[in-house]
């Protein structure tokens, strides 16, 4: 292992004080505390997973990747529908958005709670409810009679599927033992966003089109089912043997705090309430101590930043070539090819090279990217062609989401203990979610003022309308820029992740 790399220690449980990130063979102290870089000597190394089979790989990937890609099949189906939708069940101009925005609202708000219950119940069982769950309410969303039911299965999907994302990365780690075989893994798992999302986009306009939006649902539901009977049969079970469940959801689980966490404005009693937890030895949601780490506390603004962005410059896309530029809902779905297509490389890249490079180099360079797109977007003129500005905007726009997937990944699952694997996938996926739907959410706030305050008459004409985007483009790559300055300072000096322990 090189001098820059990362060394991850983790101690013996129970503690009080989670393992941190130092750099190995530097007189650099741990980043979140004063203790010597050498582990005491009573450290031991985390029980690492056996190399697994070939069809246990497969499926196991297949899982993962399935489970993330169904989330992402969705958000390309309502990205590139939602005009359509809006009219078919008469949605009102205040509530547009809210079958984006809700979705991940929804799951970020529960994802904490249901990967400490994961922990203990056992990350198997929980993907396969949450499979089954996330059939049903998005058959349901097919279904739906009015804009209001859409928002509340939607609703009810973000839900079901945090169920399934903390576990996976919980079923990942358990699985794959640490090194270049669980980056892959990782990384897979983060590219089955673009790659859903890319057949989502493409359903989407193509039904809205011709057949109906509905069947986008339908058949989502349906890959969905056949995804929980391969798991119900192939996942291994890899978890601990489990016993005496219901006493240990009542004492593991620190069931306050993750009832604190879903009120955001709760927030400083949450603060204090695991203070609390970790002072006197108990079980704390996320321990306060976590957040002296540099590193991990600049990856996770820095997640939430990012998918916010992500996803903001993503939706006002859609609805640029639809009500700005007047083109159908197919022709707006092949213009968003080209996003999924550098996503999926951006994963691929990353889960061969994150042993290999420094983490700060590589996720600054993809915040870089998405920072271009967000400029190219914020100075487009409605009347030039795709290719000028549309289209790069579109390959760089995923890049530093998805960079930044794996790298997260992999630093937030090192801090947290080993039976709290699942719980640490849900901190990313919580961080990730509710910064999707903050960045939705303020960036439709300034767009929707920016229309109302034009000097346009027609407020839903295309002419004002682009001056909403427009600022709504520019407030992206402010953030983005701000996310650049944040990774530059907080991962200085990172390292490599992902590198295998001797």
């Amino acid at each position: 292992m090189s001098r820059s790399s990362i060394e991850l220690v983790q101690y013996p449980e129970p503690v009080t004080q989670p393992p941190s990130l130092s750099l190995k063979g530097s007189n650099t102290p741990p980043l979140n505390d004063t203790r010597p870089i050498n582990p005491p000597a009573n450290a031991v190394v985390a029980q690492q997973a056996d190399v697994p089979g070939k069809g246990t790989t497969t499926i196991v990937l297949l899982c993962v990747v399935c489970i993330t890609g169904i989330s992402s099949l969705l958000a390309g189906l309502v990205t590139v529908g939602l005009p359509t939708m809006a009219h078919d069940l008469r949605l009102e101009p205040n509530l547009l958005l809210w079958p984006v925005s809700i979705y991940a609202l929804t799951c970020g708000c529960t994802l904490l709670l249901l990967g400490s219950v994961a922990d203990v119940v056992g990350s198997r069982p929980m993907y396969l409810t949450g499979c089954v769950l996330q059939s049903g309410f998005t058959l349901a969303c097919g279904l739906a009679q009015d804009g209001m039911q859409l928002i509340v299965f939607r609703a009810f999907a973000g839900i079901a599927i945090s169920f399934c994302l903390p576990s996976a990365v919980s079923i990942i780690t358990t699985t794959f033992p640490e090194g270049k075989s669980r980056n892959i893994a990782f990384a897979s798992m983060g590219g089955g966003q673009p790659i859903g999302f890319s057949l989502g986009l493409t359903l989407g306009g193509v039904f809205s089109d011709t057949i109906g939006w509905r069947w986008g649902f339908h058949i989502a539901a349906i890959i969905n089912t056949i995804i929980f009977v391969v798991g119900f049969f192939g996942l291994p079970k890899v978890d601990a043997e489990q016993h005496d469940i219901l006493n240990r959801l009542k004492h593991d689980i620190d069931w306050f705090g993750a009832i604190i966490a879903i009120s955001i404005i709760l927030i400083p009693v949450f603060i204090f309430w695991v203070g609390r937890q970790e002072k006197l030895g108990r079980p704390a949601i996320i321990p306060n101590s976590l957040w002296r780490n540099r590193i991990f506390t600049s990856i996770c603004i820095g997640v939430f930043l990012t998918w916010g962005v992500f996803n903001a410059i993503e939706t006002f896309l859609s609805l640029f070539f639809q009500d700005v530029q007047e083109i159908s809902a197919i022709q707006s779905s092949i213009r968003f090819l080209p996003a999924p297509i550098s996503g999926a490389l951006a994963n691929l890249v990353m889960g061969l090279i994150a042993h290999k490079v420094r983490a700060d180099w590589a996720v600054l360079f993809g915040t870089l990217m998405t920072c271009l797109g967000a400029l190219l977007m914020a100075v487009i003129q409605p009347q030039w062609t795709y290719w000028v500005c549309a289209f790069p905007a579109m390959f760089l726009n995923p890049i530093g989401a998805d960079a930044l997937f794996t790298v997260s990944n992999l630093v937030i699952t090192s801090v947290f203990p080993a039976r709290t694997q699942a719980l640490a996938g849900g901190v990313f996926n919580t961080i990730a979610q509710i910064g999707k739907s903050v960045g939705l959410a303020t960036s439709a706030v300034i767009a929707s003022s920016v229309t109302a305050q034009s000097g346009y008459k027609d407020k839903e004409g295309p002419l004002a309308l682009m001056e909403g985007f427009r600022a709504a483009f520019w407030y992206c790559f402010a953030l983005s820029c701000a996310t650049g300055l944040l990774f530059a300072w907080g991962l200085r000096g990172i390292g490599r992740v992902g590198v295998k322990r001797e």
